[in-house]
């Protein structure tokens, strides 16, 4: 049970919405953009989200588009990771999605959730932030379209009001080579000590690391390491891991020193998948 009450609203539209938010602003009620809903009830019992109107977007027709013969293929927000996963229509997101949480789970979080959340892992960020993906955005001052990179750091920067709609990928970059792995420390359970995403365009390497710092990110000065070809590639794998941001994650998971080692070993195993000589 979430231990409190709240208002709860299913606006059709893009501007009702909106309006709705804004509305209840004014009010003083802390309204929530509301799509799988999975973090809101986790965070509530622990007292860490407080609200007094929920707005869910799920009624709303771009939120929850699924457009895989276009190009650029469009994704609506509340499309759930399932949802994704089943359509495929990219496949280096549809690998990172399927490693989110379990099948349930996966059936309730959505894309834009995910993307936006508080739990700092965020995972299916990564094969969008390689892929360059634009992001559809909507709020007070209307609709924009931004590339997510300009948008993600350290999470999606979001204005007061705003919302994702939906993310649009460029064909050609959903179907370049990629690399996807999750390293645990157990099996197939619990929280990732390092994920990986990488795409190969152009002969260079794209990279987004989620799980090593509080943070999801890619890094143009770990990539610039990664694709300097006049060194060796265990000398590019190493200077590449020098160059992650801080902090390194340190819990009970991992150690910063042995993430820094798996983020290394999964470096070595993505530049062999994607051709590189090692």
């Amino acid at each position: 049970m979430v231990p409190f009450d709240f208002a709860y609203y299913r606006p059709e539209s893009i501007a009702e919405a909106v309006a709705l938010f804004t509305e209840m602003e004014q009010k003083g009620r802390r309204p929530l953009y509301y799509g799988g809903g999975t973090e809101i009830i986790t965070l509530s019992r622990l007292g860490f989200v407080s609200t007094a109107a929920v707005i869910d977007i799920k009624a709303i027709p771009e939120c929850r588009v699924l457009d895989a013969d276009s190009d650029p293929l469009v994704l609506g927000a509340a499309l759930s990771l399932t949802e994704l996963e089943e359509a495929n229509p990219f496949p280096l997101l549809t690998k990172t999605a399927k490693e989110v949480a379990d099948r349930t789970a996966r059936n309730q979080i959505t894309l834009g959730g995910n993307l936006c959340g508080q739990i700092f892992y965020r995972e299916t960020a990564l094969a969008l932030l390689v892929a360059e993906a634009d992001i559809i955005i909507a709020g007070p001052d209307g609709v924009r379209q931004s590339r997510i990179n300009d948008l993600f750091h350290q999470q999606l920067q979001l204005g007061r009001g705003e919302f994702v709609v939906q993310v649009k990928v460029r064909r050609s970059d959903a179907e370049l080579p990629h690399f996807h792995h999750k390293r645990r420390k157990q099996g197939e359970i619990g929280y990732p000590l390092v994920t990986i995403a990488a795409l190969k365009k152009d002969e260079a390497i794209h990279t987004a690391f989620s799980g090593v710092c509080p943070f999801p990110f890619r890094s143009a000065d770990v990539e610039a390491h990664l694709n300097d070809r006049s060194r060796p590639a265990a000398e590019r794998i190493r200077a590449a891991v020098s160059a992650f941001p801080r902090p390194i994650l340190h819990d009970i998971e991992g150690s910063a020193d042995y993430r820094l080692f798996v983020a290394a070993q999964l470096l070595e195993d993505a530049l062999r998948e994607l051709g590189e000589t090692i």
